[in-house]
């Protein structure tokens, strides 16, 4: 299985959103949007400001998907 943070760029979209925006509204670092652009997982720390920064639960922003 794999990650997928498809939920995670509708989702910008849908709030009118950039990847800028997403890194200024929760903390992030260059490193983390990086992995997030890539799939790789990231800390639960990172999903969690997401969470906080766009309101919504973790399972609104990552899913497992089979390979």
């Amino acid at each position: 299985m794999r990650i997928s943070y498809n939920k995670l760029w509708k989702l910008l979209i849908d709030k009118g959103m950039k990847k800028k925006d997403l890194k200024l509204a929760a903390s992030l670092s260059t490193v983390s949007i990086a992995k997030l652009g890539k799939n790789e997982p990231v800390t639960l720390d990172v999903l969690m400001r997401i969470c906080v920064a766009l309101n919504c639960n973790i399972g609104d922003i990552i899913e497992f998907v089979k390979d």
